[in-house]
């Protein structure tokens, strides 16, 4: 299934514990200096809450609301409840949720089956095999170290995020207020 956007979506693949949070955390407010408006889904396993049990909007939608949506002046949120299912939730579901009138990039924490293109982290010390192999929508490979054997793909330097920021604006050619 082609996931449908009016502005870019990049995905982040790699293994738990790899470090694409830690990844996106840097980069987020690199995007922002060069005046990118980046929105972000992060893929959840496991049943996650984003309430507190002591708030009111918890209260509220544990006493049975199908939506949530509390407000200020500074942020909004909207909590939706899913009854449970074996159905999977795709990506194109969550990124029809976003305002993307406001954005220039969206970037994905997660979804690996989803036919995005993703930049994949790679650390060999942690063992496990690299996804690109897999996976023809991995558009490049960031990693910590040399990778040994051919690979048909862009090499990035995991912890050069400049060169990460670079290769996102150029690939999507994004506009941006400055340039480097």
């Amino acid at each position: 299934m082609k996931i449908e956007s009016d502005v870019p979506v990049l995905g982040f693949a790699a293994y738990s514990g790899t470090g694409k949070t830690t990844l996106l955390v840097n980069l987020i407010p690199l995007l922002k200096q060069q005046g990118i408006e980046v929105g972000v889904i992060k893929h959840a396993h496991h049943t996650f809450e984003i309430d507190q049990a002591s708030k009111d909007s918890y209260k509220i939608r544990k006493a049975g609301a199908s939506q949530m949506l509390i407000g200020s002046k500074e942020r909004w949120a909207l909590m939706v409840e899913q009854s449970e299912t074996d159905k999977i939730i795709r990506l194109q579901e969550y990124i029809a949720h976003l305002d993307q009138e406001k954005l220039d990039l969206i970037l994905v924490e997660g979804f690996k089956p989803e036919s995005i293109p993703k930049i994949e982290l790679y650390r060999p010390s942690l063992g496990n095999p690299l996804l690109c192999r897999a996976d023809e929508s991995v558009i490049a490979v960031a990693t910590d170290t040399k990778i040994t054997g051919e690979l048909d793909l862009p090499i990035l330097d995991l912890n050069n995020h400049a060169a990460i920021i670079q290769f996102i604006i150029k690939t999507f050619s994004l506009k941006t207020e400055y340039s480097y």
